[in-house]
């Protein structure tokens, strides 16, 4: 297995390109740009095609065996064929969450398990519902204090306050 570069692909500093990739063509008219551009800093997973004359921004990250056959933004990650552009700053904020939880879902895929969609939406909801606890304790708080002259002040603005438990979309989200 090697590495198929095209006549008029162009890679940036400090690229890694692991075995099996392809940097290919979509059109055969000569003297176009029919290859793609990599960015500086881009790294490309074995056997990914990337296909065309577009751009790879400046750090991005092309997945293990993605096809990609559109312009990927600087610094974003893509994966699966096609390849589409996987929501990192989500991702990130849910393990964040996740882990203050004491939960690890090693082996969870992104987004085609039903399980792994549900355990999702139950550790995002749990978040909501940390947040409503600490705003509730912030309102405890005002009201414990020296006396205001309305309530209206300890409730913070972002508080949900017609909030209910929805049973049905719990079943929703696990499948039943």
């Amino acid at each position: 297995m090697g590495v198929v570069v095209g006549e008029t692909a162009e890679i940036g500093n400090g690229c890694t390109i692991y075995q099996g990739v392809t940097l290919g063509g979509t059109s055969l008219y000569k003297g176009t740009k029919r290859h793609p551009t990599l960015g500086q800093g881009v790294v490309v997973g074995a056997g990914a095609q990337v296909l065309g004359g577009f751009t790879v921004g400046d750090g991005a990250r092309i997945g293990s065996n993605a096809v990609v056959v559109k312009p990927v933004p600087a610094g974003a990650t893509v994966v699966g064929n096609p390849a589409r552009v996987i929501q990192a700053d989500a991702d990130v904020k849910r393990e964040q969450v996740a882990s203050q939880m004491g939960f690890s879902a090693y082996g969870v895929t992104q987004n085609d398990d039903p399980l792994s969609q549900a355990l999702r939406g139950l550790i995002d909801n749990a978040a909501g519902q940390e947040h409503q606890i600490a705003m509730l304790w912030q309102a405890i708080e005002k009201l414990s204090g020296p006396q205001t002259t309305s309530t209206q002040e300890c409730v913070p603005k972002d508080a949900a306050l017609l909030e209910t438990f929805e049973a049905d979309k719990l079943n929703q989200l696990v499948g039943k």
